[in-house]
């Protein structure tokens, strides 16, 4: 990051001289775009297909977790939405999308 700061004041005309370079500042810009798409964007890209993956492979008897916080077992998989047996007789329709992780990894108590 240091040398993207040295590159930019190294490009600023000093007083009283003409300009020098104009395309120093356009590098600093390009610079940090690429370390934000590194570091930023692309993680979380990958982490987003791996969850559409994950939904996409759902099947009856999976454990699952849901954005609310809801444990609960697998019963039937449609397009959009899955039935999930929370305890007893107790069935939800949640969809797809509100289904985070697989809860067979956590340890329940």
């Amino acid at each position: 990051m240091t040398s993207f700061i040295y590159l930019y004041l190294m490009g600023q005309p000093a007083a009283g001289a003409g300009s020098q370079n104009q395309f120093v500042p356009f590098l600093f810009l390009i610079g940090v775009f690429v370390v934000f798409y590194f570091f930023m964007i692309r993680p979380q890209m990958k982490k987003q297909k791996e969850m559409t993956n994950y939904r996409n492979s759902l099947q009856k008897g999976d454990k699952v977790v849901t954005t609310g916080g809801i444990y609960g077992r697998i019963t039937e998989v449609k397009d959009t939405y899955v039935m999930v047996e929370v305890g007893g007789d107790l069935k939800l329709k949640v969809d797809k999308s509100a289904v985070l992780k697989d809860s067979s990894d956590i340890e329940q108590k």
